[in-house]
């Protein structure tokens, strides 16, 4: 596949640096959090990373290019959550640019002409390389198409434009890759980190044990006191680290889905709607028009369409009326104008002639009927395709492998698909006047074209007012100490959205969230936010209840979370007080159990790599005595994750000798990873970064 033509089915991929950056998906991943001090940053500003102003006149283009990429991949129209994906994507590449970049000039390495060259062109291509103009089958890089692409480009603005982008691409990758390589070499594992890995992977420890779960002692028999508070925290601290600010808020729904009156009236439309579709004279016009979901009048194949209707149609003659049918939330109507046997896929070629460059559409179609009279005479469709064409795919001789429906424009697929092996076909389209070789066509299976009717069940403007006024009121009466109360008063359900990251773009039980965050990261904690915010099913009035800054968080903030564990800790203690009484580490296992009224129960073959206790928990701390005792002895109490133990090891099974060799080449690769995300964690950590994504999206 050409470059243009690459960069035409992408999106405009490369322009986000996204392609380039393997190094950085694992270096960054949720390590790029920081705080959103934003009220003294300028208007245009979207952040500042280590000095390093990033312009939303820059950033924006960036985002939206990455939103059209995941438009791609996922299918369907942009909403909030995919836009809060791509503004994430776009400000990790611009971290990480920065930083690394900053890093490779600090360390010395740079990417040499004469490597550029070999990268680019020369014996060992760069993967981008070998993925523009690579042969998917055999894997071999078109050194010819490259070269011959090089020379175009001094006559070709767009695309001189598009090997600039691809060159600084190619040059950032083999620099991560560097910079990559110096991080690994740094690195390694000793003989005696293999011969533990191995030992705690596969030595075999089989123990008896007895123990009493926390849920023994009820909870309002605990009372917990500052100073339990105080304690955990302070042994605990590190686990506060908040990496980034968060919010959290409640809110009230006030929902405006269809009423039974609504669906009354939906229905009465959609019957009389399904009279008019059947006496249509028109099909596709009469779909076109009252559809709220627009699908092409082309063949189509299995699959596309809701399950129900997708099963009816393809089981129903040409002529046969569907509906009307309700799925999802949403009534459908379908007319089945035709059906028959066509290929799974086709392999074609083309070329591409712009009218604006000859002339208008009818030279640019003698110019095709001209050139297919060549290719009939003898004359090589790849070389008129090199010559001629304007698309990316000229350099491949205009190949554009094989593809299905739905992958191109209605008027070619139609050329391609209703054709036959060694066909060659004039057809104009939105792109131009196409010339296409038809060079294989593979498989077959029954298609239909169909015109598709479908109405969503929607409330009336009276169900939306109704619920709008509620919501009006609602927000005219409450204020922060108010909200919980008046929602109870009027039997209204309060939810919560817990610790929401200023760049997030969802949020629990809301679809539409973005307006409502960034009003919340302009608000004081206990503030109710201004607006009623629309969602696709209610309106929603909302009050801040916590505001969690960057750092380590102080104990009033978290005393809510901790609350379970520490009332754990203190039941630890109170439990770990009978077992002392009962004799632990002094008498026998089953002696012990007695006096606790408790059995004693065997466990077979644990790995100390994974401690769990099967049908219990997982209890690191019981495990890790068990692999640190003799067989035999009894331990003292143990307070672990679900309750207090008692353990005694029965057996040890050990492993017979592994090959060290071999065990440092597995756990070197995971080091490796972990010492390049902790080098990128380092950096991030020093840096000064200033996010103020929050104001612009």
């Amino acid at each position: 596949m050409g470059l243009m033509t690459f960069l035409r089915n992408r999106a405009g991929f490369i322009l986000i640096g996204a392609i380039g950056l393997a190094i950085v998906a694992f270096l960054v991943g949720d390590a790029i959090n920081a705080g959103k001090p934003f009220w003294n940053a300028s208007q245009k500003v979207v952040g500042e990373i280590d000095g390093h102003e990033v312009s939303i006149d820059e950033f924006g283009p960036k985002v939206d290019q990455s939103l059209q990429q995941f438009k791609q991949q996922y299918g369907g129209s942009a909403n909030a959550q995919m836009t809060a994906m791509a503004v994430e994507n776009v400000w990790n590449n611009e971290v990480a640019t920065v930083l690394l970049g900053k890093e490779f000039e600090r360390l010395g390495l740079t990417v040499t002409s004469t490597e550029l060259f070999d990268l680019l062109q020369g014996k060992n291509p760069s993967p981008l390389i070998r993925q523009y103009f690579g042969n998917p089958q055999t894997g071999q890089v078109d050194r010819n198409a490259i070269i011959s692409s090089l020379k175009a480009r001094s006559k070709d603005a767009n695309l001189n434009k598009q090997w600039s982008m691809l060159e600084e691409e190619v040059r950032k990758q083999a620099l991560q890759q560097k910079y990559q390589n110096l991080v690994r070499t740094s690195v390694y594992v000793t003989n005696l980190e293999a011969a533990d890995d191995f030992t705690n992977r596969n030595k075999l420890a089989s123990f008896k044990y007895v123990s009493l779960d926390y849920a023994t002692i009820p909870d309002k028999d605990v009372k917990l006191t500052d100073a339990d508070y105080n304690d955990y925290y302070n042994a605990n601290k590190k686990r506060f680290e908040n990496p980034t600010e968060t919010r959290s808020f409640q809110y009230v729904n006030f929902s405006f889905k269809p009423s039974k009156e609504d669906t009354a009236a939906s229905r009465a439309q959609i019957n009389k709607l399904a009279a008019d579709f059947k006496a249509a004279a028109n099909d596709s016009l009469f779909a076109a028009i009252n559809s709220d979901v627009k699908i092409p009048y082309s063949y189509m194949t299995r699959g596309k369409l809701d399950p129900t209707v997708d099963s009816a149609v393809f089981s129903l003659p040409a002529g046969t009326f569907y509906g009307p049918a309700f799925s999802g939330n949403s009534y459908k109507l379908a007319k089945v104008v035709a059906t028959k046997q066509s290929p799974d896929s086709v392999k074609a070629a083309h070329i591409l002639i712009n009218p604006a460059k000859v002339g208008g559409n009818d030279k640019a179609v003698k110019l095709a009927d001209s050139l297919k009279s060549l290719v009939q005479k003898g004359s090589s469709f790849a070389e008129l395709a090199r010559q001629y064409s304007e698309d990316g795919s000229k350099e491949q001789g205009g190949d554009l492998g094989t593809f299905a429906r739905g992958a191109m424009v209605p008027e070619f697929e139609n050329a391609a698909f209703d054709g036959k092996a060694g066909d060659l076909k004039v057809v104009t389209s939105q792109f131009g006047v196409h010339l296409i070789k038809i060079e294989k066509q593979i498989g077959s299976a029954k298609v239909v074209k169909i015109a598709y009717v479908e109405k969503n069940l929607s409330p009336s403007d009276k169900t939306q007012q109704e619920a709008y006024k509620k919501a009006s009121n609602f927000l005219a009466e409450v204020s922060g100490n108010t909200f919980s109360k008046v929602a109870q008063k009027r039997g209204l359900t309060v939810g919560v959205a817990d610790k929401i990251a200023g760049s997030q773009g969802f949020a629990p039980g809301l679809d539409n969230p973005r307006k409502l965050i960034q009003d919340a990261y302009e608000a004081d904690r206990g503030d109710v936010l201004p607006e009623i915010y629309t969602m696709s099913d209610g309106y929603v009035v909302a009050l801040l209840t916590e505001v969690r800054p960057k750092g380590t968080l102080p104990l009033e903030a978290v005393k809510k979370d901790i609350e379970p564990l520490v009332r754990n800790e203190v039941k630890g203690k109170m439990l770990t007080e009978r077992f002392e009484k009962a004799g632990a580490g002094k008498a026998t296992l089953e002696a012990l159990a007695q006096k606790l009224g408790r059995a004693v129960q065997p466990i077979q073959n644990i790995v100390f790599s994974n401690p769990v206790i099967p049908g219990v928990a997982q209890e690191n701390k019981v495990v890790g005595a068990v692999f640190g005792m003799q067989p035999g002895k009894v331990s003292g109490p143990i307070a672990g994750d679900r309750g207090v133990y008692a353990v005694s090891p029965l057996t040890f099974s050990n492993p017979a000798p592994g090959d060290p060799a071999q065990q440092k080449l597995t756990l070197l690769p995971g080091l490796a990873q972990r010492a390049l995300s902790g080098a990128f964690m380092a950096l991030q950590d020093k840096a000064d970064i200033k996010d103020n994504r929050v104001k612009f999206y």
